[in-house]
């Protein structure tokens, strides 16, 4: 006889129906997802990009002493219990550690490393084929290190295994994004990736579906994060650590449940837990949940690659800015003077959350991360002040090569670049403005942005309307590979030695081909740490 859900296809796609009970169907497709599913070759290499884009990003963030993942490490490390280079259950390793920690610490330690520059992978919950799916929520790749850590406890789980899982991960994480807006509720896009985590992770340990059911109940009852993380003129260690904390309770709820802990059940449906709470039904889910069994069709190939360190939703714009500079080469070495206005016209969110005027005053990298003026007048003093950027810019043959000249790393939010007195400068000269219906109509399919600068001489370059910026899942123009491993091989400047940043590289890229016991050991590098951390006013 066939499961629920082996009778639910819909389209290429399986229905998990709103009028049954999710949290039971989630678990229960993960269990055979693992075991038959089989995504395209497209799908698992696009995974392993975003995977050593997660990786890098994680041993920069510790390499330059950023603080909760270095706090989040050492508590780690405090409850280590010796080495370990084989499996163990109950503990898994930190980012440039051979020592054994307790499973969840190192999961916390390692994802908080993953986002904290905010450079990683971006889901903008948009389904192409289901109209009734595109709720547009957030939400990035920061909970692969959960998926490691199972195969740091269980020996028969390989490279093959692992990657196929971390697939499994970002498809419920991405349709629950497609699903539900956690953030029209003031609540964080987190929890989308907690649940999958749970799903994924306990099915790699062996979890049956109804305690799979039970652990999302307890996290949807108990463990709920809100925007609060993210409100305020100045952000703090809440903000990078989300995904990290979320992550941690995710996981002492499965373990829990797998020792005979009773949860709430079939949450989606209860009418206090956040999903009715928020938008009221008659008994039913509020959404239909939709995954996929094969093929290209995966939540992942929607994602979008950050091809440096910005806030996702000013991509539009640092496009922009750099199809104005290579097409119409205006600049000057040292010549900021020759500007007289800069507009940017964006839709909702982006105007609200990185246009709002406090973030004109960051005074933190968390605050300049996530400030529109700040991330691309950044951009353009470095294209200015660069001699050599300018000097070349006749020479260069596309736009791949300026994203890569000019891509914002750690140093670009350090406190002498935030103070910048060009940098603020620039930003003076500055204007956001929403763009409205026509704008907002077009998100979260692209990222609607027109940037426009306009020169002391009358002169005015328009970059009209841009949609899909390289590192978007629909942009088939830039070279991803390619501008991807110079940001890889530049990340991995601040923490490894020359040598070992392309073997690194080559093992991440290669993960599906990898045993057990290379699993145990990929995580394990050299990290080089810096003298003074990058939020250091010294540094």
């Amino acid at each position: 006889m066939l499961s629920k859900i082996q009778q639910m296809a819909f389209s290429s796609l399986r229905k998990l129906p709103k009028n049954q009970n999710q949290a039971q169907l989630l678990g229960e497709y993960a269990i055979e997802f693992l075991k038959n599913g089989n995504p395209s070759q497209k799908v698992l290499e696009r995974v392993k990009l975003f995977h050593t884009d997660s990786v890098f990003t994680g041993i920069s963030a510790l390499a330059l002493k950023t603080n909760a993942p270095s706090i989040l490490k050492a508590e780690a490390l405090e409850n280590a219990s010796g080495v370990g280079n084989k499996p163990k259950k109950g503990v898994s390793r930190c980012f440039g550690s051979d020592q054994n920690v307790p499973v969840e610490k190192a999961v916390c330690a390692n994802s908080s490393a993953v986002r904290e520059w905010d450079s990683n992978g971006t889901v903008f919950g948009y389904n192409e084929t289901q109209a009734t799916n595109r709720a547009g929520e957030f939400g990035h790749n920061d909970f692969y290190p959960a998926v490691l850590a199972a195969a740091h406890q269980n020996a028969a789980i390989n490279g093959k295994t692992v990657l196929k899982a971390m697939v499994l991960q970002d498809e419920i994480r991405g349709r629950l994004c497609e699903a539900f807006s956690l953030k029209s509720y003031k609540i964080d896009h987190v929890v989308h990736g907690a649940i999958a985590t749970i799903c994924t992770y306990g099915a790699l340990m062996g979890a049956t579906p109804l305690q799979m059911e039970h652990a999302i109940g307890m996290f949807c009852a108990h463990y709920i994060p809100f925007r609060a993380i993210r409100a305020g003129k100045q952000l703090s260690d809440s903000k990078g650590a989300s995904a990290a904390i979320s992550t941690e309770a995710a996981l002492m709820c499965i373990k829990r449940a797998m020792n005979g802990f009773i949860g709430p059940k079939d949450i989606f449906r209860n009418p206090e837990a956040i999903f009715r709470l928020n938008e009221p039904t008659n008994g039913d889910s509020p959404f239909d949940i939709f995954v996929s069994d094969g093929g290209d069709d995966f939540a992942v190939m929607g994602m979008h690659f950050k091809l440096g360190l910005y806030e996702h939703q000013s991509a539009g714009a640092l496009e922009g800015l750099q199809r104005l500079i290579f097409e119409n080469k205006f600049l000057k070495h040292n010549e900021f003077d020759s500007i007289s206005k800069i507009k940017i016209i964006a839709y909702e969110p982006a105007f609200g959350i990185i246009g709002d005027p406090a973030k004109r005053k960051c005074q933190t990298r968390q605050s300049a991360d996530h400030s529109m003026v700040y991330i691309v007048s950044t951009m353009l003093r470095k294209a200015i002040q660069d001699k050599t950027f300018v000097d070349s810019l006749s020479s260069y043959k596309s736009l791949d090569e300026v994203w890569k000249r000019l891509i914002l790393l750690p140093d670009d939010y350090s406190q002498k670049a935030i103070f910048d007195p060009v940098t603020k400068k620039l930003m003076d000269l500055m204007e956001f403005e929403h763009g409205g219906k026509e704008y907002d109509s077009k998100y979260p399919e692209g990222i609607p942005t027109t940037i426009q600068i306009t020169l002391k001489d009358g002169r005015t370059f328009d970059s009209k309307l841009v949609m899909f910026p390289s590192g978007h899942a629909k942009n088939t123009a830039c070279d991803l590979r390619g501008i991807l491993e110079n940001k890889f091989k530049l990340l991995g400047k601040l923490a490894l030695a020359e040598n070992e940043i392309q073997p690194m590289i080559e093992r991440l890229m290669n993960l599906d081909n990898l045993s057990n016991a290379e699993l145990q050991l990929l995580y394990n590098c050299n990290i080089r740490y810096s003298q003074k951390s990058v939020d250091d006013p010294d540094y």
